[in-house]
């Protein structure tokens, strides 16, 4: 992989949650993970059973990853200027297994699953 000095002057992130990730530098693997069950009922009425992510094929169902049948590239780089220079980086919000990098990744998986359930009036 190659090694670069990730220089940041400022970075501001007002709000980081549910397996995000935020990363200055190099990384060999970046894994992030979430599951979100929300059930949206016009009354708080609560039946015990709730909760129960087992109970969503959702949250089981295997994701495909990308086959790829080429080989590696063979790459062969020079940095005249070898820093990765950043002024500002200003964040509002990042959730569900996002990602912010400033360098080098050499493997990158997320997974966000979310179910969401309304139970409308009749």
């Amino acid at each position: 992989m190659w090694q670069r000095n990730s220089i940041v002057q400022t970075i501001f992130v007002n709000n980081i949650i549910f397996s995000s990730v935020l990363e200055i530098g190099d990384s060999i693997q970046t894994k992030a993970s979430s599951k979100a069950l929300a059930d949206h009922r016009q009354h708080s009425i609560f039946l015990g059973n709730e909760g129960s992510f087992s109970a969503y094929p959702t949250f089981s169902e295997p994701i495909p990853l990308p086959i790829s049948s080429l080989s590696a590239p063979i790459i062969h780089k020079h940095h005249d200027l070898p820093n990765i220079n950043v002024n500002h980086i200003k964040i509002t919000g990042m959730s569900a297994s996002a990602v912010v990098q400033v360098g080098n990744t050499n493997n990158a998986y997320m997974e966000s699953r979310v179910k969401h359930i309304r139970h409308l009036p009749e």
